[in-house]
């Protein structure tokens, strides 16, 4: 037994990544992974030829389950969904491997995960285990169900979703630095003006509150209204003691705030276009989601 644990380990990691960019929560990733595990531990694996391709394609088909579950569950999640956050401290550049920086952080930041959101359970799933782990359609189809040419299809379907959001949340880390930097000194400050110059027309607020913590039950929309609405939740933090400290926030520049005394946290992230405009502000205020923040 321990000799198949340790094999699984080696793969643990990759299908975390899998799991996590299907379902958007840290906590129900960990419970495929585990599943995958038992069902693993649990067969004879002794023909399969690739081992990581068939973990990989357990781990879709239980994430799928549990995604055509969720749409059902959903219905009755109180205000705004948002993913539950991967946290990290700022890297230190002479200690970060660009490669596996890259290749973790791909298509995870909270924009395109709330783009994934949108889709099928079965275009999540073909564009995830295809677009992003170059699984073949004909493997991605099994996942499914479905035909090789459906799989490519859902697939299709998803890229042309994703690709939009891309053009228009994305941008590079130099970019996100300064938008970051001017928009928490206009919040801080209370400088409206400032604050209405780097935010899109159309820019969105969304906060997850979950039912549990105060958050706007419905999206704040438009440059103006964000604005008014960021100035009044940094008077309220201020005012309560908050720290705030940047972070990587699902691979994007981020702020965590948390008040001293208690523990309660947020955790906010930019989505920012190539253009250096914020087009979305994502706050997440579920305990039961940033519960799981290793600290920081």
């Amino acid at each position: 037994m321990d000799a198949v644990s340790d094999e699984f380990s080696v793969h643990r990691g990759h299908l975390f990544g899998v799991a996590y960019r299907m379902l958007g929560s840290r906590a129900d990733a960990e419970d495929a992974v585990q599943e995958a595990w038992l069902r693993y531990a649990g067969a004879d694996t002794s023909d399969v030829a690739d081992l990581r391709a068939w973990l990989t394609t357990v781990t879709g088909r239980l994430c799928l389950d549990h995604l055509r579950a969720a749409k059902v569950r959903r219905e009755s999640y109180v205000g705004p969904w948002l993913p539950s956050p991967l946290v990290e401290r700022l890297p230190d550049p002479a200690q970060v491997d660009p490669g596996e920086r890259v290749s973790f952080r791909d298509s995870v930041s909270t924009a395109l995960l709330l783009v994934l959101d949108a889709l099928t359970p079965e275009q999540r799933v073909a564009f995830v285990l295809h677009d992003v782990f170059a699984v073949p359609f004909a493997e991605v189809a099994a996942t499914l169900g479905t035909t090789t040419e459906n799989a490519r299809q859902l697939a299709s379907r998803a890229r042309r979703a994703v690709a939009d959001g891309e053009r228009r949340h994305t941008t590079d880390r130099a970019r996100q630095e300064q938008v970051l930097a001017a928009f928490t000194a206009a919040a801080a400050g209370g400088d409206l003006d400032a604050l209405l110059k780097i935010l899109a027309p159309d820019v969105v607020a969304l906060g997850d509150g979950g039912g549990i913590a105060p958050a706007a039950r419905r999206p704040v929309v438009g440059a103006l209204a964000v604005a008014r609405f960021v100035l009044g939740l940094y008077r309220r933090a201020l005012r309560q003691g908050y720290v705030m400290r940047p972070a990587l926030v699902n691979g994007d520049l981020g702020l965590v705030g948390r008040l001293p005394d208690t523990g309660e946290t947020v955790v906010s992230s930019l989505a920012v276009s190539p253009d250096g405009l914020v087009t979305g502000l994502y706050n997440q205020l579920n305990p039961m989601k940033i519960g799981l923040l290793d600290e920081l």
